[in-house]
């Protein structure tokens, strides 16, 4: 029985492979990134349009691609599917290596079949539950690894506070005492506030302090694509939690973000700003993931619009009330992108065209023909909001004919020196970007 059961997945996931050419997208992700993207009429599919790369990982001596001017260098390799990245103030730098807990039950046979499909390309693989520290040997430049800590549960977000560091596990912070130079933490963290937990349809809890350590701010995906495990289980989800450090105390700050998976101080307002991953199964240019200013207050339509006002017709019941006041995003990065890490940066060791704006990571899509994202990217910034197009920083992530998936990009960071650090985690490496002094 379970033979023909299997056989019977593969042969719908063939299917949906297929059905995935007859879905092509007509934009370039260029032609839908900016601050009024093109939003063509949504589809309905029986099974939306899939394709992925088969993950392969990197060979002897390959790399990624980054533009001209730019030189990148492998520091770390053999990880269990990294996916952020925090610079510590002396220097060393940790990696948190996780992925979902694999709580979602399957439901559907759209479910089955979209699973099978997204984890050909190795994003699916085992995650560390850890985080490995990095550090760098000043006598021959080489970076050290060391487990930091262990037995997380499907952890995230990282944040260090004062001697406190946060954890965002899947469903709580963990706070753990930090102090400078130990390469080991070896005491339990102590749970500090509750998060959502339960299904984790998006599992991941991206993590921000603010500029004067009073609070922590937490990005927490939708528990579905547009509802469909009923609203009850989206309770304090697709929102921005605003958690008061001295109590642990937390609130919504903001809602309607169907999948914030990073947050940053834009550094010439102040402002909080947000990458989210848009909706699913309406098409191949439908919807624009993200990077938008988060508003106190401000609801951002999921599920019941897209990009401002834009009604999802499968969404029921409809609340008009809400989608009249559904803010729209700052600037769209084209479709399916899943854009998972942002960082701003003022100044760095890239070129100067590099400074005052926002690096982006784009995961990849899987729902999208041809492939979108699988690149970093950056965008400009003038008087603290995005300007001009996307430039390519670092791509090379997959092979030009589409079929094979070396890595993918997540979390962002710069090391002490203003290098670009990126989190790989179909890969299992940390890459290094720096000008070419050549």
């Amino acid at each position: 029985m379970t033979k023909i059961v299997y056989r019977n997945a593969l042969a719908l996931t063939f299917v949906a492979i297929l059905a995935g050419c007859s879905g092509k997208a007509a934009f370039e992700p260029a032609q839908q990134s900016g601050d009024n993207p093109p939003l063509p009429q949504a589809r309905n599919f029986l099974i939306p349009p899939m394709q992925v790369p088969k993950g392969v990982g990197w060979a002897q001596g390959q790399a990624p691609k980054v533009a001209a001017g730019l030189k990148i260098e492998k520091i770390a390799s053999g990880l269990m599917h990294p996916r952020q990245l925090l610079a510590l103030p002396n220097g060393d730098v940790l990696v948190v290596e996780s992925n979902g807990p694999g709580t979602e039950p399957v439901t559907t046979p759209k479910q089955l079949i979209a699973g099978k499909v997204k984890n050909l390309s190795g994003k699916g693989a085992k995650g560390g539950n850890r985080i490995t520290l990095l550090r760098k040997n000043g006598a021959d430049g080489e970076w050290e690894k060391h487990v930091f800590i262990e037995h997380l549960h499907s952890p995230f977000g990282v944040q260090l506070i004062g001697d406190s560091l946060y954890v965002a596990n899947t469903d709580v912070i963990v706070k753990f005492p930090y102090v400078t130079g130990e390469t080991q933490i070896t005491a339990p963290g102590v749970a500090f506030a509750d998060l959502p937990g339960t299904i984790n349809h998006h599992w991941t809890k991206a993590l921000l302090a603010s500029p004067d350590g009073s609070k922590l701010y937490v990005g927490v995906g939708s528990n579905s694509n547009i509802t469909e495990n009923g609203l009850a289980v989206e309770y304090r989800r697709a929102d921005v939690l605003e958690v008061d450090v001295a109590t642990g105390a937390s609130r919504i700050y903001a809602s309607g973000l169907r999948n914030p998976t990073g947050l940053q101080w834009e550094p010439t307002t102040g402002k909080l700003w947000a990458i989210v991953n848009e909706r699913d199964e309406i098409g191949a240019d439908l919807v624009p993931d993200y990077l938008t200013s988060v508003q106190e207050g401000g609801f951002y339509g999921w599920p019941y619009s897209y990009y401002g006002q834009h009604v999802d017709s499968r969404v029921m019941p409809q609340r008009p009330d809400l989608v009249s006041k559904a803010i729209k995003p700052d600037y769209a990065l084209g479709s399916h992108v899943a854009a998972l890490g942002l960082l701003f940066s003022d100044n760095n060791a890239l070129p100067a065209k590099y400074h005052g704006g926002a690096f982006i990571s784009e995961h990849g899509s899987w729902d999208r023909s041809p492939l979108s994202g699988y690149r970093v990217t950056f965008i400009a910034f003038q008087n603290g909001k995005p300007v001009g197009l996307p430039q390519p920083v670092v791509t090379g992530f997959h092979s030009n004919d589409e079929t094979q998936l070396y890595g993918a990009p997540v979390g962002l960071v710069t090391d002490k020196d203003g290098a670009l650090l990126i989190a790989d985690d179909v890969g299992d490496t940390v890459w290094r970007v720096t000008a070419d002094a050549r």
